[in-house]
């Protein structure tokens, strides 16, 4: 395949892509567009689809990995320049959030939609990414732990019940007013502070009992 074709075909697969997300809203889900509307808004015929996707669910497949892979680079990024400070962890990770949140409404809508509809396979590919997620944002809360000298209980559960919070919560606050949606920025960051205070003093008390 030339270059030129190569370049055409990248940018065709980037316009379904985009096509797709665009018809997405708060009234309209992913399960709910035709491979016609997407061909339509993306200006391919219908048939032209079936070159770059088998069908709706590879679509969809697609803009969850590629979301997926964009937000987890963002937040690891912004852990890392927050990593002395878990205060600044916390703000700096919820922040980054809300922003990718508002510039990715519609991907975010569809991965909150379609993790518990849609395919098996969607919902799996769902499910990955969130453990994915999970995974590195408890591989950093372990990592911190041991520069703070500040061990916590169970870095993984700890991560997941974040995790668990800022998607529900950022879900709920996305089609708020700004300042109702600082409001719930605030109290995640008040319930991540609390579940850090618990899991560190878990980790004390455990420490405790085994050495008594």
């Amino acid at each position: 395949m030339s270059q030129v074709r190569r370049l055409q075909k990248q940018q065709t697969r980037r316009a379904i892509l985009d096509a797709a997300l665009m018809q997405l809203s708060p009234e309209r889900s992913f399960v709910s567009l035709s491979l016609r509307e997407v061909a339509r808004e993306a200006g391919i015929a219908p048939t032209s689809f079936y070159r770059h996707f088998r069908d709706m669910d590879e679509l969809g497949l697609a803009l969850v990995e590629e979301g997926g892979l964009a937000l987890r680079q963002l937040m690891r990024q912004a852990r890392q320049r927050a990593m002395g400070n878990e205060d600044s962890v916390i703000r700096i990770s919820v922040e980054i959030f809300m922003e990718f949140l508002h510039r990715n409404a519609n991907l975010f809508r569809l991965i909150l939609r379609e993790r518990s509809g849609g395919s098996a396979s969607f919902r799996q590919a769902i499910q990955d990414e969130i453990r994915y997620f999970t995974d590195e944002l408890s591989e950093d809360m372990a990592r911190l732990a041991v520069l703070r000298k500040r061990p916590i209980m169970d870095a993984w559960t700890l991560a997941e019940a974040i995790v668990t919070i800022v998607f529900t919560q950022a879900g709920e606050a996305m089609d708020l007013a700004i300042d109702e949606q600082n409001q719930v920025v605030e109290r995640i960051m008040r319930q991540l502070r609390f579940l850090v205070a618990g899991a560190e003093e878990l980790a004390k008390q455990s420490s405790k009992n085994y050495v008594a």
